[in-house]
């Protein structure tokens, strides 16, 4: 009976990735086509509530302030009075909504745009480091556009790295749960260091067994039976 060849320890598509190999799997599990305009529609319908709240107040007490000289005096006066307020808190709302959602929009899919981009030069690899790079970056980006002073530019720069570094943490725990390898996490915990040991002993270990297996078909068959946590059934059974 002819020996098996041996199979190679690389081939396993099931075998975990190298310490050094970038990892292609998607952030969130969406590609980076789908999970933009996902972000950035959220976020323009999370930005245009708070501007519709935030405007319609506004509005209703502008509204009071400027006829404040004039309040009516008849119950049908304060009828239109009412109406015409809550016309022009309407009115503030949309409008302050529009714009609010636009700019939130805006400013998260550039955030989702400069993670993506920082992922690609860093050669595909996807953890909170390109997250912290970007939220940095649009911390400074609104700083410079609002010309903010240095004292609130470092507090809003503050705030982008809390921010970032947070978020890019609650990725990087989702993509261990999915059983995706992070760099870091490897380097922290020794895993490659062990796995390049184990591979050296594969490598030392399975010459050997390769011509046990040669100079044993026949007897490797009649073993195949044994129970495997036998010395030699263990042996001559995984050749």
């Amino acid at each position: 009976m002819e020996a098996r060849p041996a199979e190679s320890i690389t081939d396993d598509p099931n075998a975990s990735p190298p310490f050094s190999a970038p990892t292609s799997a998607p952030r969130l599990s969406l590609p980076f086509y789908l999970r933009l305009p996902i972000a950035s529609s959220v976020s323009f319908f999370t930005g245009m509530a708070l501007g519709l709240s935030h405007g319609s107040q506004t509005a209703g007490l502008r509204f009071r302030a400027e006829n404040a000289h004039r309040l009516p005096q008849t119950p049908t006066g304060w009828y239109l009075y009412h109406k015409s307020k809550n016309y022009h808190m309407m009115l503030g709302g949309v409008k302050e909504g529009f714009k609010m959602g636009g700019r939130v929009g805006i400013w998260v899919g550039a955030f989702f745009t400069v993670e993506e981009a920082v992922d690609r030069l860093r050669g595909g690899r996807r953890d909170f480091f390109s997250t912290v790079v970007a939220g940095l970056g649009m911390a400074g980006g609104f700083s410079l556009w609002n010309r903010f002073p240095v004292i609130t530019a470092a507090r809003t720069a503050r705030t982008g790295l809390l921010c970032g570094l947070a978020f890019g943490l609650i990725q990087d725990a989702l993509a261990l749960a999915r059983g995706r390898r992070l760099a870091y996490v490897d380097f922290l915990l020794g895993t490659n260091r062990l796995e390049r040991k184990l591979d050296r002993e594969k490598a030392l270990t399975r010459p050997a067994l390769d011509k046990i297996c040669s100079e044993t078909g026949e007897v490797r068959s009649a073993l195949r039976p044994v129970d495997m946590r036998n010395g030699p059934g263990e042996i001559l059974g995984s050749c």
